[in-house]
């Protein structure tokens, strides 16, 4: 088991489903370390693929995002929610930042992402960032 467990913002997900620059470093995440998703990636990702491309295709993403081997987090508990409600209130980010942020604190996760938004939480969080799109 890896001695680092790694939450997998939208972006990066996204990344590796749509094969954007990046999609190896999260491909290679996927094939040997401890993956978290949070359940609000997996909303993001339905939500963004129904609208873009059809309800099919967003069933197909959310099916392929169940099978990876990755502990999902489906539920919020109270230390969770005061976390991220701390980093929301602090910081410019959006509540699904804020909640995936506090996910990989309450973790002591690496987040991976490729959203700009992040950068602000330099100090908070351990990260990795992806390639931004262009």
């Amino acid at each position: 088991m890896a001695d680092k467990s790694f939450v997998l913002d939208t972006s990066a997900l996204m990344a590796f489903i749509e094969q954007e620059e990046g999609a190896e470093r999260v491909r290679d995440i996927l094939r040997g370390e401890s993956i978290i998703i949070p359940w609000l990636s997996i909303l993001e990702i339905v939500y963004i693929s129904q609208r873009e491309l059809g309800e099919e295709e967003a069933l197909t993403r959310y099916a392929l995002l169940k099978k990876l081997d990755a502990e999902i987090i489906w539920e919020a508990d109270e230390a969770l929610l005061l976390n991220a409600a701390r980093i929301k209130s602090t910081h410019s980010l959006s509540l699904a930042d804020s909640v995936i942020a506090a996910i990989a604190t309450q973790h002591n996760a690496i987040l991976i992402h490729k959203d700009p938004e992040y950068e602000q939480l330099q100090n908070v969080v351990e990260m990795e960032k992806l390639p931004y799109k262009k």
